[in-house]
């Protein structure tokens, strides 16, 4: 995107940072705040993003796995770290959390963090500090992380029931959204975390042989992008096969994943629904209008506002919860 590399961008960016984190440290009551590690553990950022740098120079696919881990970690019972929980029925094994990855670089992280400033840096916040540092890795914006979170102390495999999950009505996806304070407008935003990642044929084989109602393919798909998708998930084949969740740009942070859903070449189905809808047909049409790269809206400055907001989701604080010695396990 042009604009993204302009200084009046750059400057935009920085004074919006800076109003998000007045606004949001006052709506949580000062409880979360940049710079919460600054005198405790003042490495604890630098640290996080080294591990998450190492990680994603090996294999540039776990980006988007850490961003994520974050929008799973928050929609089940808040951001407190649960779904790190390895143990039997821990809501990791929860049907709307197959395919999660990642949990090797959160838990390198807590080990080097562990040597530096034992019983200090929570797993929670090492997951929302690895979701922006992988954001940026992928040639997203740089933005300003709350911390101060402290994790949870259960992780039950039933509380991940009501995970959004790619075959739900638009409605139902609005109605999940507004249950944890998020907007029609974030839904669609926080959806555009697709610019980066792969998914699964498993989770294509519906809308392209079975789709509801009238079986056969979702006719929303273009008759040209039709043949590619049958081709990488053929019926009856591998399930496990994975293909990018942005056509042509599943690696970079960017707004293609958004033309990509006004134009029927969306992979999954939740992305295509955002565009049947009034509502969340003009959030994403808003950013292609004639003059938005120059007077806005900019997506990445919305990302950053709804991540921001998703991060506050249910968070606990003070004497909350716990600081993990390791974060797959309660202490």
């Amino acid at each position: 995107m042009a604009f993204s590399s302009s200084v009046m961008t750059i400057f935009f960016y920085n004074s919006l940072l800076l109003a998000l984190s007045f606004s949001y440290i006052g709506s949580s009551q000062g409880q979360l705040q940049v710079g919460f590690y600054s005198s405790t553990c003042p490495n604890a950022e630098s640290i996080i993003s080294s591990v998450v740098r190492e990680a994603v120079l090996s294999d540039p696919t776990i980006a988007a796995a850490l961003l994520r881990l974050q929008f799973h970690d928050c929609f089940v019972q808040g951001c407190d770290g649960s779904v790190l929980i390895n143990k039997p029925n821990a809501e990791r094994g929860a049907f709307g959390h197959q395919g999660l990855r990642g949990f090797e670089v959160i838990e390198r992280a807590k080990a080097q963090l562990e040597s530096e400033c034992r019983g200090v840096v929570s797993c929670a916040d090492i997951i929302a500090l690895s979701a922006r540092d992988s954001i940026v890795l992928s040639n997203g914006p740089d933005y300003q992380v709350e911390t101060g979170r402290r994790d949870g102390r259960r992780s039950n495999v039933s509380d991940a029931d009501n995970m959004p999950d790619v075959s739900d009505s638009v409605q139902l996806l609005k109605d999940k959204f507004r249950e944890k304070g998020l907007t029609d407008k974030d839904l669609v935003v926080l959806s555009g975390a697709h610019t980066i990642g792969t998914t699964a044929c498993f989770f294509m084989n519906n809308r392209l042989y079975n789709f509801v109602p009238g079986g056969g393919s979702d006719p929303t798909i273009s008759p040209q992008f039709l043949p590619e998708l049958k081709s990488t998930c053929p019926q009856n084949g591998n399930v496990n096969i994975r293909l990018g969740l942005d056509r042509g740009s599943d690696q970079t942070f960017d707004t293609q994943i958004l033309r990509n859903i006004r134009d029927g070449f969306a992979v999954l189905e939740s992305d295509a629904k955002l565009y049947d809808d009034d509502s969340t047909k003009h959030v994403i049409n808003s950013y292609f209008g004639f003059l938005s790269s120059i007077f806005g809206p900019f997506f990445e400055s919305d990302f950053i506002s709804s991540i921001v907001k998703m991060g506050q989701i249910g968070v606990k604080t003070g004497s909350q919860g716990e600081i993990r010695r390791v974060c797959s396990a309660f202490n």
